[in-house]
């Protein structure tokens, strides 16, 4: 039996997408003991999954501490794994994997960077482009896989598995349908659409559909939701009781609900596996093609200043590039609500088109 690590330490939709491992790992290697190690406040994701035995949870801050890194090598170590994957290559889980003792040892790197220290046995270097329309960050995971292993038949869907009791969740049985679920918010300030814009998109779904409006934000953001919610005409048509403070929780709702309007965001993706639309705005210095799961124009659209405005991008130099990255608010700006009207319009219609005003 082997037994075999994922370090993923990273936000939510990374820890989704690379549970992707873990499904495919168990074909090669049926009867092996998958375990993931990941930041505490993702395990959410991959709680029920068959493919996955055991789930190490670890505080963000505590694993940037020296000490707490040498304790994790060393119980890392001590548990004799066979195949460690490393899709997070940064130096914490690099370390981990140089002193693990594990027989393979499978990490990420660019293309043209050499590596300082043999932390890997298996350099897999990051894809220059997509080939498939399940984004290039699943694609990546899927090819460490199979440039080690002879891997048949990859699945690259990540899935969420519910329980029958999160499955008959009914909290919302009441509400007036459609129920639509809008990340209002980024995760991050820089992931976050500015939000007299936001404000823009809610007005519109409330004034020419009937229905429910769900907030979808991280606790802390709580006070900025506010903020949104009093700049909103039909405030009767926007729930604010209905909010689920835990993954687990937002997973169980989400599932009952119509569809997604987000910034992009691990929303998005626990979406994507529970089979639901989903229309994402992108914050324009995030790199679209890692992330655009499944996109197909129907199910799955999105917008990006990019892909409005590609010359935008190109005028700029290597130092503007990284202000913006900084602070992209100038950026959002450009993405107007009439822009991203063009394509979320036909996608409301489509998917809520017996449900108008």
């Amino acid at each position: 039996m082997k037994k075999i690590l994922v370090i993923q330490n990273k936000r939510i939709g990374d820890v989704l997408i690379s549970s992707v491992i873990a499904n495919n790992i168990k074909k090669v290697f049926p009867q092996s003991e998958v375990t993931y190690f990941v930041y505490d406040y993702t395990t959410g994701v991959l709680e029920n999954n068959p493919n996955i035995a055991k789930i190490i949870s670890v505080k963000e801050k505590e694993l940037k501490k020296f000490p707490k890194l040498l304790q994790t090598i060393a119980k890392i170590r001590k548990e004799k794994y066979d195949i460690i994957f490393d899709p997070y290559s940064k130096f914490q889980s690099r370390m981990i994997c140089l002193f693990s003792g594990a027989e393979y040892r499978i990490g990420l790197k660019r293309a043209h960077k050499e590596l300082k220290l043999p932390f890997y046995t298996h350099p897999i270097s990051f894809l220059e482009h997509r080939s498939k329309n399940c984004g290039k960050a699943i694609e990546d995971r899927i090819n460490m896989i199979a440039s080690v292993f002879d891997l048949k038949e990859p699945e690259y869907a990540p899935k969420i598995f519910l329980t029958e009791a999160e499955k008959n969740y009914d909290r919302i049985d009441s509400l007036q349908k459609p129920i639509i679920m809008l990340g209002i918010l980024g995760s991050t300030p820089q992931k976050s659409m500015p939000y007299e814009y936001m404000v823009e998109i809610i007005d519109f779904i409330t004034s020419n559909y009937n229905g429910t409006i769900l907030f979808n934000y991280a606790p802390h953001q709580k006070d900025e939701a506010l903020k949104v919610y009093e700049m909103c005409q039909n405030k009767d048509q926007i729930n604010l009781d209905i909010y689920e403070d835990s993954i687990r929780g937002f997973i169980k709702l989400m599932n009952q609900c119509d569809l997604l309007v987000s910034n992009e965001g691990g929303s998005v993706h626990i979406t994507k596996a529970l089979k639901k639309p989903t229309f994402t705005i992108y914050s324009p210095y995030v790199n679209k093609e890692h992330w655009c799961s499944f996109e197909d124009g129907d199910h799955h659209d999105s917008i990006h200043l990019l892909e409005e405005k590609p010359d935008l991008f190109s005028s700029f130099t290597l130092e503007e590039r990284r202000r913006i990255e900084q602070d992209p608010h100038s950026l959002y700006k450009q993405l107007t609500p009439e822009m991203i009207f063009e394509k979320l319009k036909p996608f409301l219609a489509h998917h809520l088109n017996n449900h108008g005003t």
